[in-house]
């Protein structure tokens, strides 16, 4: 069975399509459409159902998956290591929310970027960059909720931890009943649906939350800014607004004995590890997060 034909393949069922396979493999879609019509008549049986949108594995495929994938990809690093490079080393392309890359994840990859580590960094929502790390934009990416399907490795990153909070001023109004008391006062949120603060009033109080939000900023930096300027309140993650906590120029306003949770991920390509990098980025974040 011939090697490219196995490589063709995975690259297929790991990018969920013909098309988003061919800029992975440096081929074109009708050659990789023909390298998987081979491998299937070598085999007498279907690998793919074709659909209007991408293409979905067969059972017999998900077999051969797991049976070649580690083979395959331990052939491609030991070629790209005996590969001689006279240019930089490759970048490692790293993707998530920004607030989390720009509190957490930067500052503890420094020191791997003055070893000489290239990253290239984009910012996102979880779904899209999901779809993006299948179709090889990214080699890493960090996502709030585990990805789905088996074509992607997820490790658990992170647990982030919500926190009910408001400036000095308006936590006074709370009193012992935040619930209530805060019904009056102006929400500051990360969108209009109010995603946060609606998982936090069902999971803590059991309540429908029915406010409206005062402002909404589609990044959760902007908020701590806004809450902790006196704008009004909001849930946000206890990571994100320790500093203001630890300085007084926040207040919870509540403290649940359990806090709500989210636990966040750290998705890989298949086949990333091919760049060596890739894996110390990797190991790194999952080392440093443990402290997060």
């Amino acid at each position: 069975m011939d090697l490219n034909l196995l490589r063709t393949f995975l690259a297929v069922y790991r990018s969920g399509s013909f098309t988003a396979a061919a800029p992975l493999l440096g081929l074109s879609q009708p050659t990789v459409t023909a390298q998987v019509r081979t491998l299937e008549q070598q085999l007498g049986r279907a690998l793919f159902t074709r659909l209007p949108r991408g293409a979905e594995p067969t059972h017999l495929a998900h077999e051969l998956a797991g049976r070649v994938a580690g083979p395959v990809d331990t052939l491609a690093a030991v070629a790209a290591t005996a590969t001689v490079h006279s240019g930089p080393p490759e970048p490692v392309y790293l993707a998530g929310p920004a607030e989390l890359l720009c509190v957490r994840v930067m500052p503890a990859l420094a020191p791997l970027v003055a070893g000489g580590v290239r990253l290239r960094v984009a910012t996102g929502l979880t779904d899209p960059l999901l779809e993006q790390l299948r179709a090889g934009h990214h080699d890493l990416v960090i996502s709030t909720r585990r990805p789905r399907g088996r074509a992607l490795v997820a490790y658990p990153l992170m647990d982030e931890d919500y926190v009910l909070v408001a400036a000095p001023s308006w936590a006074a109004r709370a009193g012992d009943d935040p619930c209530g008391a805060v019904a009056g006062l102006p929400l500051v949120t990360y969108a209009e649906d109010l995603p946060i603060a609606r998982r936090y009033w069902r999971d803590v109080f059991g309540k429908r939350l029915t406010a409206e939000a005062a402002v909404t900023m589609p990044d959760l930096r902007g908020v701590v800014a806004a809450v902790t300027a006196g704008a009004g309140y909001s849930v946000l993650p206890r990571y994100l607004c320790a500093a203001e906590l630890a300085a007084g120029a926040l207040v919870p306003l509540h403290e649940p004995e359990e806090a709500p949770f989210n636990t966040v991920f750290l998705a890989q390509r298949p086949g990333a590890e091919v760049n060596p990098a890739v894996e110390r980025v990797r190991d790194l974040l999952l080392r440093e997060a443990r402290t997060w």
